[in-house]
């Protein structure tokens, strides 16, 4: 199954979801975005920078350094921080680091009325077939 088509599915499997993308940190390109709302063209853009300032930014890395220095864990480059949620005026935003590769991340959009366990629990059950699909 292609990247486009397992994002427009679990889209259409997370409540209220309105859009998905799939972002590659290494290179800071989103890889695949559908929306079922228009969104600005402007705002798709950023998606990947702030995607990686969320995960990779200098202050986010310095805080896994300390866990792991604290913890007396080696710095391996395995990062911490593998789901964030945001929730805005209107929307929640889902972030998911992938398991497979964990410079990917999967980022998920509903509207704020959605029941945020089942979107978490819906968008967690998504994340293998958007793997398989990479």
């Amino acid at each position: 199954m292609s990247l486009d088509k397992a994002i427009q599915e679990s889209i259409a499997a997370i409540p209220e979801c309105v859009a998905g993308g799939y972002v590659d940190l290494s290179t800071g390109m989103l890889l695949s975005v559908k929306t079922v709302d228009s969104h600005p063209a402007e705002v798709l853009e950023v998606v990947a920078a702030a995607t990686a300032d969320l995960f990779q930014g200098s202050n986010v890395s310095l805080i896994e350094s300390m866990f792991k220095k604290a913890r007396g864990v080696d710095n391996d480059g395995h990062h911490y921080f593998q789901e964030i949620i945001i929730n805005s005026d209107n929307l929640i935003h889902v972030f998911m680091r992938s398991k497979a590769n964990e410079e990917h991340v999967v980022c998920y959009v509903c509207r704020k009325s959605a029941n945020l366990g089942m979107v978490l629990t819906k968008a967690r059950s998504s994340l293998p077939s958007l793997e398989a699909a990479m």
